[in-house]
């Protein structure tokens, strides 16, 4: 399973070029993995397209709170649709979509599932809004060989902590932005 996680605060011509990006590399990729993403809007839905694009199978995670599909944000429910649509299977995963931990932790427990992680990310720390950084650490921990995306131009929406951070993107198999186990901030 190829799993995917990234920056929530991206603009739409970011996730444009994400979403090239993704299916070009999924495409050059050999195999036949299929990918995975927790429902959402921004980068979920990008990472669907892109998926479906290269030709692979997509598996969407949907939040549930016992035996019956939990409520998403308002924001998150029409690119949910969007998602099922492209899906070729939906699987019921228990988490509270409302609360930042509850999500983490759902991604943490698709990342140990998971064989390979694309990381939508510039590189910056996690802070109280973004866990991407943390996810990054937490796969590489565990061995889950990460592939960064950040494509050039690509920013984090305004007023976000480090929207103009960047790492250099890296093809399949690379570790972007890595030297001496430390990620590169270029100028």
């Amino acid at each position: 399973m190829i799993a995917a996680v990234g920056h929530a605060d991206l603009p739409r011509d970011t996730l444009e070029l994400v979403e090239s990006e993704v299916a070009v590399r999924l495409e050059r990729w050999a195999g036949d993995a299929t990918a995975v993403v927790r429902a959402g809007a921004g980068l979920p839905v990008v990472f669907g397209r892109a998926v479906r694009a290269a030709g692979r199978r997509l598996v969407v995670l949907l939040p549930t709170d016992g035996t019956a599909p939990a409520p998403l944000p308002e924001r998150d429910r029409a690119a949910a649709g969007e998602l099922l649509v492209l899906a070729d299977r939906a699987h019921l995963w228990h988490f509270d979509p409302a609360d930042r931990d509850a999500c983490i932790g759902a991604d943490e427990r698709l990342i140990r599932t998971s064989s390979r992680l694309v990381a939508v990310w510039d590189g910056s720390p996690s802070d109280g809004r973004d866990a991407t950084a943390h996810l990054v650490a937490y796969a590489r921990s565990r061995g889950v060989p990460v592939d960064v995306v950040w494509p050039e131009g690509a920013r984090r929406a305004p007023g976000s902590p480090r929207h103009l951070r960047r790492v250099e993107s890296a093809p399949l198999g690379t570790a972007a932005g890595k030297e001496g186990g430390r990620v590169r901030h270029p100028a």
